[in-house]
């Protein structure tokens, strides 16, 4: 079985989906949020990159929430992902 996750796509990572805020991925049921960014980088490439950082981690410039936990606070990338799920990718705004 596989599951729907929905993932809200910022604007200066909409260039990697066409211009799309809102795509959705396929993933296995039981998936995490490690899965869900290896589906959109399959889908989308070179989106992954922006997300993870050379080591594989969330860039630490970029807050990650499944529904609306912030996956820091969870589990990281081993964050459930159930069907339904929606994803949301909100880089850091600095300033003052």
């Amino acid at each position: 079985m596989s599951s729907i996750v929905a993932v809200r796509v910022p604007t200066i990572l909409r260039t990697y989906t066409g211009g799309e805020s809102d795509v959705s991925v396929s993933v296995a049921d039981g998936a995490t949020l490690d899965d869900v960014v290896s589906a959109l980088e399959t889908a989308y490439p070179g989106i992954g990159a922006r997300v993870l950082d050379d080591s594989g981690k969330i860039r630490r410039f970029v807050n990650v929430y499944v529904d609306d936990d912030d996956v820091r606070f969870a589990s990281g990338l081993q964050t459930p992902t159930p069907d339904g799920s929606r994803v949301s990718v909100i880089p850091a705004v600095a300033g003052g």
